[in-house]
């Protein structure tokens, strides 16, 4: 028999509480632990050792060093454990159903369910134009402005591009939500409005800032105390865990260090990615969906209608290559979800990706089934294998190799890049690097200023041209010459921001003066989206 426990916390803001006093209420909470047999419980087609091998498979194949698993069905949560440790550091402790993870973009769950909340209390409809209820809204298309619906901050087909905006919210970013808000209208456009799908976490951060307006409260507390708290979901947070906190997952790349209450920053990425969780407390949150919106105990959360239209069919994606393999024909974006067809079933999912971990979200309607997993490494082959495995069982009961499959699909994504390094890429035989004098490298030097992004201040550091952006703790980076005005800005924290190194095109006028320069991503992060910037140079 396995024991999964939950508290019942009585609700407080994190304002009256603190986090610390956050904390002493979950210590302090009534534990219910109603016994689970995972053997008798678990979906049929799916046994805990077809979990434990999967997981072991995944962890070995892409180098995970910790996963939790959960499993929710007929109402009941009957699976949930952890696997490997906490961290890289191999002394580091177990992971086990407690232990927080960063979510990622299943925070956007969140986002959208709190809304959900404010569409059931009367305070505005989906259909509300956003201006109306934040009159300070502005896009760079006055006449979309004025007919973007709350929806349309939800389903990526707002016509901005791939990852637009990411630069105000990840890459160490210290933007304020309020400067996010104001540095909208400089966003490009290069789609389609509500014609082409393209994944933003803008609008997401655009979302959390009308659920403040509307409730007058923080995004983070009122996600805490209306979502996270009122449905009892343990250790479970919408804040970073600070320093105190013992049982917390560190992603790749991470130096381990968690901050002070004091020093706790609220960073506007929240409402695209900042919920922290374990599994018992993802679980519940699944167990809650599923249940039409309402706690076991009998508490709605939110209505029924509402839960449905957070599931409804929005924007239309193209297809994965593994369609075939999973009899999928569509695939679509709702309000926080995404949706297919999966072997004849409904299949509702979402992923999330942050601080070097990574998160999956998976739930079958119809077979009254859904999945929690949670990784501490910045690959997501590892939790596709695991999810993918897992639905499959649940769904028909059997399943292809999902982890040699995804083990061919990064092999030959390293193989191609390898292959562009190698031949045409930066300092290839190709495009071999170039070096130029220290007089000629001044020329570069100034403060260049982007309208969404701000000042990039370029300076002689040692002899070498470097890149440094405002509002941002830490990204900086070295550049190195090709021919032509063209570098490539190395960054310098190689752990974190490695796979983000862009080049950098100067511009210059007829008297060849240096007057401004675009970026353009040497690898594929679209959450990097240097693309749309274009920094003119404002002083020497």
């Amino acid at each position: 028999m396995k024991m999964v426990c939950y508290p019942t916390v009585r609700s407080r803001s994190v304002k009256q509480r603190g986090v610390k006093g956050f904390l002493a209420a979950l210590a302090l909470a009534t534990t219910i632990c109603p016994p689970v047999s995972a053997a008798e419980n678990l979906p049929a087609g799916l046994t805990e050792q077809q979990i434990d091998d999967v997981v072991s498979r995944a962890q070995k194949a892409f180098d995970v060093p910790g996963i939790a698993v959960g499993v929710v069905h007929d109402g009941k949560i009957v699976f949930a454990k952890g696997y490997g440790r906490r961290a890289e550091e191999t002394k580091s402790p177990h992971v086990d159903t407690r232990t927080l993870f960063a979510i990622g973009s299943n925070s956007k769950e969140f986002t959208a369910t709190a809304l959900a909340t404010l569409v059931d209390q009367g305070k505005m409809k989906w259909t509300d134009r956003v201006v109306d209820l934040m009159p300070d809204f502005r896009v760079s298309d006055p006449w979309v402005t004025r007919d973007f619906r709350v929806s349309d901050l939800l389903t990526h087909h707002s016509g901005m591009g791939l990852g637009a905006g990411d630069l105000m919210l990840f890459s160490h970013s210290n933007f304020t939500r309020q400067e996010v808000v104001a540095g909208l209208p400089y966003m490009p456009f290069t789609g389609r409005y509500r014609a082409d799908y393209a994944y933003n976490n803008l609008l997401y951060v655009v979302a959390g800032t009308l659920v403040e307006k509307l409730s007058g409260q923080t995004w983070e507390n009122y996600v805490q105390t209306h979502l996270i708290d009122a449905a009892g979901l343990p250790a479970c947070q919408s804040t970073h865990p600070i320093k105190g906190q013992a049982d917390v997952a560190f992603g790749q790349g991470s130096d381990g260090i968690l901050p002070d209450k004091a020093h706790l920053k609220t960073p506007a990425m929240a409402p695209a990615g900042g919920v922290w969780c374990s599994v018992d407390g993802m679980n519940r949150w699944v167990q809650m969906l599923l249940n039409g919106g309402k706690t076991p105990e009998g508490k709605q959360i939110i209505s029924l209608a509402q839960r449905d239209a957070l599931w409804a069919p929005q924007a239309l994606l193209p297809l994965p290559d593994s369609a075939p393999k999973t009899q999928s024909h569509f695939r679509a974006y709702g309000f926080g979800w995404f949706m297919e067809d999966f072997f004849g079933l409904k299949r509702v999912w979402h992923t999330g990706t942050v601080s070097g971990m990574v998160s999956y979200v998976s739930m079958l309607p119809e077979k009254n089934t859904g999945l929690v997993v949670l990784t501490n490494h910045d690959d997501n082959h590892a939790t596709y294998s695991i999810a993918l495995t897992m639905s499959s069982l649940m769904a028909t009961g059997k399943s292809l190799d999902w982890v040699a499959y995804w083990q061919d699909v990064a092999k030959q994504a390293k193989d191609k890049s390898d292959k562009e390094a190698a031949t045409t890429g930066p300092g290839s035989p190709a495009r071999p690097f170039i070096t130029l004098s220290e007089q000629d490298l001044k020329s570069y030097v100034g403060r260049y200023h982007d309208a969404w992004r701000g000042d990039i201040q370029l300076s002689m550091q040692n002899g070498a041209l470097v890149m440094t952006f405002s509002k941002a703790d830490g990204l900086s980076g070295i550049l190195s010459a090709l021919p032509h005005d063209l570098f490539v800005a190395k960054w310098k924290n190689r752990e974190e921001d490695s796979s983000d190194d862009s080049y950098v095109q100067f511009e210059r006028d007829v008297t060849g003066k240096v007057t401004g320069f675009h970026m353009q991503l040497v690898g594929s992060d679209f959450s990097f989206d240097a693309q749309d910037m274009h920094p003119l140079k404002v002083s020497d």
